[in-house]
């Protein structure tokens, strides 16, 4: 099982996706999490369990692994990735929902399988005209399909790094035979599913992203955080890297899916000064209780750094409430929409105001609880340190007990902590 927070994850579909192609990949970068899910698989029971594995794999000179589900004796047609996605079956979604409900999967896992198949269920009812809940899937009802939304709902919630990525998926060309008879390629749930994805169209045909593969997709594209600013990039370390391969041979490039992993960097972020955006206005006919609701929601808004309020003397001698939100620059109009949707002013004060912010960067410590220590680097080189409140919040005991869990995590952190590298403030 993963150890270390991921900041990343990175898909680059190389020769396509699918969804053996993405639980090989995941598992040749973190051979750790195998057993944990297998152990998960057998939980779908039908007997089915023995057939399930992973096994080395080349192409191009790569090495990697791929992802076999050996139950089904039926040959693959000659488009198929190998992950089952053209078996000729009819199972009805809330049949497959039903399955996954009563296999006793672990919360998060169930969560995302479920996730996954519905994604699926809505572009197939777009397709054919139809409710979700009345879908008959035929390529993704198949059970080596099924097993590849669970092995890919696992890795989502074993590994749930702040982000993932995605590479653009090659479209493919040509046709493919399906339950509906023969489709043009990407066939059209696929299409569905790829709106506002980056694709290319590489010269190589064939179906590269099978339903199963756009499904996680997307599935996927929506699972992404503000943890990363592209206003304030930080350090990351190479955590892992993987292969996955389908079992189609493509023309000059590897039928391949590449998993590149990023964990944060424990050194300390370089100093930055950068210009943000400040909102401002006054409120004087909103309860306390709605505009704490109000600041709740802006400061969990994408792109928001702070929000606070101070009392302040309006009109009339009117007591009011000063709201001030520090922003950054790209998320200044949305975030000024989200005041005006949010309060009760009718207008907000933008200003782009200059700030210096100090080193730091956050540590994780065992004393033994989890506790995250902000350690930050001062001018004169001095290291300072504070713990979360938050985790100090979990202590078992007294203010005397969180203050000592306090003491020893804020030391540990200032022991591991990297000596930071001198660099250029560019303070002109």
């Amino acid at each position: 099982m993963k150890t270390i927070r991921l900041a990343r994850v990175h898909l680059d579909p190389v020769g396509g996706l699918a969804g053996d192609m993405f639980a090989a990949a995941l598992a040749d970068a973190f051979p750790e999490c195998v057993p944990g899910l297998m152990d998960e698989l057998r939980r779908l029971q039908e007997g089915r369990g023995e057939g399930i594995r992973f096994v080395p794999h080349s192409d191009s000179s790569l090495t990697g692994l791929r992802f076999l589900v050996e139950n089904d004796s039926r040959p693959a047609p000659p488009h198929d990735h190998g992950d089952g996605d053209h078996a000729r079956l009819h199972v009805p979604h809330r049949r497959i929902r039903e399955q996954l409900v009563a296999a006793g999967l672990q919360p998060k896992v169930l969560e995302h399988a479920l996730g996954l198949f519905r994604t699926l269920a809505e572009a197939e009812a777009r397709v054919h005209g139809v409710a979700p809940d009345d879908v008959e899937f035929h390529e993704a009802g198949a059970w080596d399909s099924i097993v590849d939304f669970v092995a890919a709902a696992y890795f989502i919630a074993a590994l749930a790094p702040d982000r993932w990525t995605l590479g653009a998926l090659p479209l493919g060309s040509g046709r493919v035979r399906t339950a509906h008879g023969v489709l043009p390629i990407p066939a059209p749930a696929t299409a569905l599913l790829l709106r506002g994805l980056d694709v290319i169209d590489d010269g190589v045909g064939g179906e590269r992203v099978t339903p199963t593969g756009a499904a996680i997709a997307r599935y996927l594209s929506g699972r992404a955080t503000d943890g990363d600013s592209a206003a304030r990039p930080a350090p990351k370390v190479v955590a892992a890297a993987g292969h996955g391969f389908g079992t189609r041979t493509l023309p000059g490039v590897p039928n391949m899916l590449r998993v590149l992993a990023f964990s944060h960097s424990s050194s300390l972020p370089g100093p930055l000064d950068e210009e943000i955006a400040v909102l401002q206005f006054e409120i004087d006919d909103q309860t306390a209780e709605d505009l704490a609701v109000a600041l709740d929601r802006i400061r969990a808004a994408p792109g928001t750094l702070d929000a606070c309020q101070i009392a302040v003397y309006g009109k009339k001698g009117r007591l009011a409430t000063q709201v001030q939100v520090l922003a950054r620059l790209d998320a200044a109009d949305r975030i000024a929409d989200l005041c005006l949707a949010e309060t009760t002013t009718l207008g907000v004060r933008i200003a782009r105001v200059w700030r210096r912010t100090a080193l730091r960067a956050q540590v994780e410590t065992s004393i033994p609880e989890r506790v995250r220590v902000k350690v930050a680097e001062r001018p004169s080189g001095e290291l300072t340190a504070k713990a979360e409140m938050d985790d100090l919040a979990h202590i078992p005991g007294d203010r005397t007990q969180r203050e000592d869990a306090r003491r020893r995590a804020e030391s540990q952190a200032l022991e591991t902590a990297k000596p930071y590298e001198p660099r250029d403030r560019h303070d002109d």
